[in-house]
């Protein structure tokens, strides 16, 4: 059985110093994420995530229910608990504003290829 799913590739830049870089991967590794942002995305519809590193450039996949709501999915998840304190946490690895949000420094890329279609 297929499950109907929604995909968004997206992209940012960490700071360009190799310790905050570690300290970001840290940050990441299995089991270091806070519970409650992992919750709060589930919450949301976010089936699952994974998150690559080249350099100083990041890149997610996210998978989605079908019917995600991109904006309104962010915008709820901006209001989840302890989701301000974890951006406020992981900006001073990432090369944005402090008092950005996760919408706002994560970029949504445009897909221009898929095989087979």
């Amino acid at each position: 059985m297929h499950l109907s799913v929604q995909r968004f590739c997206k992209t940012m830049e960490l700071r360009n110093d190799p310790s905050l870089i570690e300290a970001y991967k840290k940050a990441h590794a299995k089991g270091a994420a806070w519970p409650e942002i992992t919750q709060g995305m589930k919450d949301v519809g976010i089936l699952d995530m994974e998150i690559y590193l080249l350099g100083r450039k990041l890149f997610m996949i996210m998978d989605t229910v079908a019917d995600f709501d991109h904006e309104k999915a962010m915008a709820e998840l901006a209001t989840k608990p302890r989701q301000g304190e974890w951006e406020a946490h992981m900006s001073q690895f990432q090369d944005s504003s402090a008092e950005a949000t996760a919408d706002q420094k994560w970029q949504l890329m445009e897909r221009i290829y898929k095989m087979d279609e």
